[in-house]
Parts: C-alpha cells; sequence; structure tokens
C-alpha cells in the first residue's frame, strides 16, 4: 500500500510555470485526473510507489534521436518491457537510435532529464518529435506520466491521450511493437 496522498486535479498552490503548464493544458482540454506529489522519480524503480497510489503503472518514456540528430522520437512503452535499439531501429528503418541530448530534449519537449513524458508534447509546436506507442500500452485503460516535472505524476484515460490530447497537440502516434524477451 502506498503511503504517497492521491489527490484529483491540479494542487492548491501554485508550481513551477512548466507544471502549473502541464495542469492548465489539462483543464483547458478538460481531461480530469488524478495526481501524487513525491521525491524527484528518476527511474522506474522509483516509480513503484507512485504506481500504488495512483492505481496505474508509469510508462517509460525515452527521449531519442538518429545519428545525425535530425529527427527525435518520444518513446511510451510498459514500464517493465526492455528497450532494445535494434528493434526500434528496425521498425523504423533507421539507422542507428540513441538517446537524445539533454539540450534536445528542454528546446523540443520543455522537459529535463528524468521528466521526459507525453505532456512534453504541448511544448512541440513544430512537430518535431514523432510519438511512437508500443501496442501493448494502448490496451491499458490509463496511462500515468510526469506533468513536465519528475516530483509529480498524474494519470489519466488512454483515450483522453489518443482523442483529446494528442489531437490537441498536433500529433498522431505510430505504433510499434517491442517484445519482452
Amino acid at each position: 500500500m502506498s503511503t504517497l496522498p492521491l489527490f484529483h486535479g491540479r494542487p492548491d498552490e501554485p508550481r513551477t510555470a512548466r507544471e502549473d503548464a502541464a495542469y492548465d493544458f489539462l483543464q483547458k482540454h478538460n481531461i480530469p485526473f488524478r495526481r501524487v506529489d513525491h521525491a524527484p522519480a528518476m527511474t522506474m524503480e522509483d516509480c513503484v510507489a507512485i504506481d500504488g497510489a495512483l492505481g496505474v503503472s508509469m510508462c517509460k518514456n525515452l527521449f531519442l534521436c538518429n545519428r545525425q540528430k535530425t529527427d527525435f522520437y518520444l518513446l511510451l512503452m510498459p514500464g517493465d518491457k526492455p528497450f532494445r535499439t535494434k528493434e526500434l531501429s528496425t521498425q523504423l528503418e533507421t539507422a542507428r537510435l540513441s538517446f537524445g541530448s539533454a539540450e534536445d530534449m528542454e528546446r523540443l519537449l520543455g522537459v529535463s532529464p528524468g521528466a521526459v513524458t507525453v505532456m512534453g508534447l504541448i511544448n512541440d509546436k513544430e512537430n518535431l518529435v514523432r510519438l511512437l506507442i508500443d501496442k501493448d500500452l494502448l490496451t491499458d485503460a490509463e496511462i500515468g506520466c510526469h506533468p513536465l516535472v519528475n516530483t509529480s505524476s498524474v494519470a489519466f484515460s488512454m483515450q483522453a491521450l489518443l482523442q483529446t490530447l494528442l489531437p490537441a497537440t498536433g500529433h498522431t502516434p505510430t505504433v510499434v511493437t517491442l517484445a519482452y524477451v
């Protein structure tokens, strides 16, 4: 049982401009959400208590780029699934993928390392980041992610992600299939 308090909606007190922007977006688009506040979550192991409090498994969010740093990707996948670069590179028909730099992450998604989230797409006004979603996530009723900072986490419906958040940001997901083995 988690000891993290569960809240419905945004905090009563102002947060950083970045975090407030995430809550503003969710409210503007009438996306109901649950929230927990916590110590910085830098790894999937840090998310265990968050999962328990929100009642959802936080997904793994990876910011990737090609070797030339001309194509950028945000990959959402189940937190317990291992990431294999070669497997994804083959599906995208790109020679090599690597993790994107902190500078590109900040410039394109408006987030810092450890806070990568699908909500970062609200900052990708030029649609320079291609969203990739592992097919196994699409069967989940809800998605858990950070609201642009890694000291809070939110959960909302997968339907809201696919039918409201992504259309509002102008992003269309590419579904990929990643193996557990």
